[in-house]
């Protein structure tokens, strides 16, 4: 049946009334979130419903943008059809779409929480990340640092005030190495839907890592072993359709509230990842451009901190921020950390260039 607004009465209203209906039982509505850091009343005429806000805000903020040149795996890539940081957020947030609306799951919340899970994400993907893990004194994870730009960095220091139900997803949607569905609570968000874009992310960079491998060169289509093509198959296309359908269907088969997947889907995709750290991210051409990029982060870092952070200002670059400005090694730690994990991959090479590149003398 179609949603046809009643006059008189509150369209969201009906449109929290129209949710509860046809949501599962193990969806997350609107109406019942937890709420934002610091509430706030709607502006007046606004029809969105608090997740579909939530979605809008992150497509508009900066750090959004600012993903399209940021590395996914191969560093500052030339070619026009390899991943970038914003790319694969679009396809974890069309992934975990496809899944939430197969198992009537809120899609707004979902979607939020696809796109801002990587708003963290330092320049030079995880060689940047690992770098300011070492740097930083209190350390550095992504996940961590894209609750750091949601709730403080974003719109000047104000944030974005998202739902507690978006943040929560964004800070547990990572999981390294560690099992695609573990037994732990501890490691899963606490609604359905984050816990449906953790998967998402893990079939979108298995698969398009793999595809850009084999756009690379570094990978042959013959090179994925018999026992994983055999379960998934052979091309882009249906290894995705494969494990979309895949958790699907077993989902809705044992419908506890779960997330799950047959046994023999769970092995092939583990068996990828491995197979990906083995022979792509691991793979000479790509650790010795991961150790360049690590170097120009350490050497940025250094500089920043002794010196104060320089910014580009139009055409020319100015130190917008002197050492003797912050009160102490703490606090510079935390504003270099800040500084260098908002920079994209470009911006972060012209800095450098800029600092450590001797420039030419114009003879005349």
């Amino acid at each position: 049946m179609g949603f046809t607004p009643i006059v008189g009465k509150s369209i969201k209203k009906q449109l929290e009334e129209r949710e509860a209906h046809i949501l599962s039982r193990h969806a997350t509505l609107n109406k019942n979130t937890r709420g934002r850091l610091h509430p706030e009343k709607n502006p007046a005429g606004d029809l969105r419903l608090p997740f579909q806000r939530d979605r809008d805000r992150i497509t508009h903020s900066k750090t959004f943008r600012r993903l399209k040149h940021k590395t996914q795996v191969f560093l500052a890539p030339t070619g026009d059809h390899y991943r970038t940081r914003l790319t694969h957020v679009l396809e974890v947030s069309q992934i975990a779409r496809t899944i939430a609306f197969a198992l009537c799951l809120n899609e707004a919340l979902t979607e939020a929480i696809a796109l801002a899970h990587d708003l963290g994400h330092t320049p030079f993907g995880h060689a940047g990340e690992a770098t300011l893990n070492e740097l930083h004194p209190g350390g550095f994870r992504h996940y961590v640092h894209s609750l750091r730009v949601v709730d403080f960095l974003e719109n000047d220091g104000a944030g974005l005030n998202l739902t507690f139900e978006v943040r929560n997803g964004i800070v547990r949607h990572s999981k390294g190495r560690n099992d695609i569905l573990p037994n732990g609570a501890s490691e899963l968000a606490l609604t359905l839907e984050g816990q449906v874009v953790r998967l998402a992310d893990i079939i979108a960079y298995v698969n398009h890592d793999m595809d850009d491998a084999l756009r690379a060169g570094i990978l042959k289509s013959s090179s994925l072993p018999t026992n994983i093509s055999r379960v998934i198959g052979e091309k882009h296309s249906q290894r995705i359709s494969a494990m979309v359908r895949d958790l699907i269907v077993e989902t809705l088969t044992i419908d506890d509230g779960k997330l799950h997947v047959s046994e023999e889907m769970l092995e092939a995709i583990t068996n990828l990842r491995t197979f990906l750290y083995e022979n792509v991210y691991r793979y000479h051409r790509v650790h010795n451009e991961f150790e360049k990029a690590q170097r120009i982060i350490r050497e940025l870092y250094r500089y920043c901190f002794d010196n104060g952070l320089v910014k580009r200002r139009g055409n020319s670059w100015k130190k917008v921020v002197k050492r003797d400005e912050w009160p102490d090694d703490k606090t510079a730690n935390r504003r270099v950390c800040d500084f260098i994990a908002g920079m994209t991959d470009r911006y972060a090479l012209e800095l450098y260039e800029h600092l450590f590149m001797p420039k030419p003398w114009t003879v005349r």
